[in-house]
């Protein structure tokens, strides 16, 4: 994979998305298994972008992802790793959906996308022992000017925070655990300390036969923003923290701050976030 790079500084037209994003191993695991991706695409290409930047959805469409391998060994990291690498090799192709307004086809890309990365992993955990029952969450947003397609399996989450207030889940939990939450018979807390919280019913490879991913669409103006993150990040915050560091204004990259937060607060497991800012298209980058 070649080294990220920005899309290059211009004048015209003026930025209209903000993005920030880190991972770190955390306090206990000795590598980190979390991966997260953001990068500029058209028809023609594919640029990778930095952990924070600013840029225009006027010619590009973008794509912000996180996924948590899971596996013995090293095989949960070359999950997610192989996760996001495929999403680099299909979505330049489907450019011309956002540039045409083809809105119905993006769940047929995303489907086909999932199911690819599906059956790579488990054709490798079939094929070599060391990578038998790996597997990976995957969270994606898929970014055009006025909406946000995502995807999703697993447990690592999109939230989104609309300008005027709130904080919104937008993906399920594919786990007993988050089926009890959605279903209102145990709340935040008790779904954090539930013994079952990490047995995931859904993932990619993994030893998984059949998948049935979340896909979905918002429509996103400005002041708007999304959090894309893994479990480990909620691990060390409650919902109602997020939202807070993700709207006060703060020295350094939201990004940055919520893994710090988390991490002083647990940091028992790998922990990544990815902040996506809908701009006025106006506003100018921060000092």
């Amino acid at each position: 994979m070649p080294p990220p790079r920005r899309l290059p500084s211009t004048d015209h037209p003026h930025p209209d998305l903000r993005w920030s994003g880190l991972t770190h191993r955390g306090h206990v695991r000795t590598n980190n298994e979390d991966n997260f991706l953001a990068l500029a695409f058209d028809s023609r290409e594919i640029r990778y972008l930095g952990k924070t930047g600013e840029a225009s959805s006027a010619e590009n469409d973008f794509v912000f992802a996180v996924s948590d391998g899971m596996g013995g060994a090293k095989s949960g990291e070359f999950a997610s790793r192989i996760t996001l690498d495929r999403i680099t090799r299909l979505l330049p192709k489907s450019f011309h959906l956002g540039a045409q307004g083809l809105a119905s086809g993006f769940a047929d890309i995303l489907q086909e996308l999932f199911s690819e990365i599906h059956d790579d992993l488990m054709h490798l955990g079939r094929s070599y022992e060391e990578c038998s029952g790996m597997g990976t969450t995957l969270s994606l947003a898929w970014i055009t000017p006025g909406s946000v397609y995502f995807g999703h399996i697993g447990d690592s989450r999109i939230y989104f925070l609309p300008r005027l207030g709130g904080l919104i889940q937008l993906t399920h939990d594919h786990s007993h655990v988050g089926w009890l939450h959605r279903q209102g018979q145990i709340n935040e807390r008790e779904a954090r300390s539930h013994p079952m919280r990490n047995a995931l019913h859904q993932a990619l490879g993994s030893g998984h036969q059949l998948i049935d991913p979340q896909f979905g669409t918002m429509a996103c103006s400005p002041g708007d923003r999304f959090l894309i993150c893994s479990d480990g990040l909620v691990d060390g915050l409650w919902d109602r923290q997020l939202e807070e560091i993700i709207r006060e204004p703060g020295a350094g990259p939201i990004a940055q701050r919520l893994v710090h937060a988390s991490l002083e607060n647990s940091g028992k497991d790998n922990t990544t976030a990815v902040v996506v800012e809908i701009l006025g298209g106006t506003e100018a980058s921060p000092g």
